[in-house]
């Protein structure tokens, strides 16, 4: 008994962690390269701040890492795009490279002056998407850093805000529903221009007048199960990871495998439900039943 309770202890001090951005020396120069619009990024302070620029309806700036991973836990501070950012879209996400791609979505469309944002998030596996919800942050994203986490183990996949989960899909992978567990991915941030649909369903045009418009990034935190040299490099077009790696990575002896870390704790499971009742405004199994669409299944199966 005393082995297990310091076996958890130990697994809830290195989630904190990791959701705190506590890992010392992780930074956007050491981490990842600039693989679009190179010219629109500034890293400044070591590498531990970021700033992405758009500047036009066809530049923007993507930023990924030089790690491929399946499964851990992904961090970074970002203070979004200021004043009228009406047409744009900040994002942070994984995905992986290739057909039937895998991913894992944290977007931020932009809105008029004084008026929220609105937080997209999404999940692809093999290819299938459209699993969308969206909320209104109980903050102004614009004003100081906040904290974005995408966490992915083999029995879920979680979203967290500043440490709160927003979000779960859970690995239903027994009843049908596609979750990823083959392919590795990076992790991206980016900043581009989509006002035929981010704001107001594209009434709210661009006001490239305001341009550049600047998206900053503070520190990145990998707590992740590499898999370069896998066989799965963008370089070489496959999109699925050795048996190998993808096995490995699914081992319980990983951190982020532990059988507590496949279930949101109960103060957890609080926060998270008084965000959805507060401040979703979108979410596609609601919008499936209310418009008499075929619901997806895993909307009837347990996602806590």
């Amino acid at each position: 008994m005393a082995k297990a309770v310091v076996t958890a202890a130990v697994v809830a001090v290195a989630v904190a962690a990791v959701l705190e951005l506590g890992l010392v020396g992780a930074n956007f120069q050491d981490q990842c390269d600039i693989t679009w619009e190179p010219q629109n990024a500034k890293m400044t302070e070591g590498g531990n701040h970021l700033t992405l620029s758009l500047v036009s309806n066809s530049s923007g700036c993507m930023l990924r890492t030089k790690k491929q991973f399946i499964y851990g836990s992904v961090s970074t501070r970002i203070q979004l795009v200021k004043g009228n950012s009406a047409g744009t879209v900040t994002t942070y996400y994984t995905s992986s490279i290739g057909e039937k791609h895998d991913e894992i979505d944290f977007e931020f469309l932009g809105n008029e002056t004084g008026k929220p944002y609105t937080l997209h998030t999404n999940v692809f596996a093999d290819g299938v998407g459209s699993r969308e919800m969206q909320f209104r942050p109980w903050f102004d994203p614009t004003d100081g850093f906040h904290n974005y986490t995408i966490f992915w183990n083999p029995c879920m996949i979680v979203w967290f805000v500043d440490s709160i989960p927003i979000r779960v899909f859970r690995n239903h992978s027994e009843a049908g529903v596609a979750f990823p567990t083959q392919r590795p991915m990076y992790a991206f941030s980016s900043i581009w221009a989509a006002e035929d649909w981010a704001t107001q369903g594209g009434r709210v045009k661009t006001d490239w007048t305001k341009a550049p418009f600047v998206a900053e990034y503070r520190d990145i935190a990998l707590s992740v199960c590499e898999c370069s040299g896998s066989g799965s490099a963008a370089g070489a077009g496959a999109d699925a990871a050795s048996p190998t790696c993808a096995r490995g990575c699914a081992t319980p002896d990983h951190w982020y495998a532990a059988p507590e870390l496949c279930q949101l704790s109960e103060k957890q499971l609080r926060q998270m439900k008084a965000v959805q009742l507060g401040y979703t405004i979108y979410d596609y199994c609601a919008d499936a039943r209310a418009k008499g669409r075929p619901v997806p299944p895993e909307c009837a199966l347990k996602q806590y």
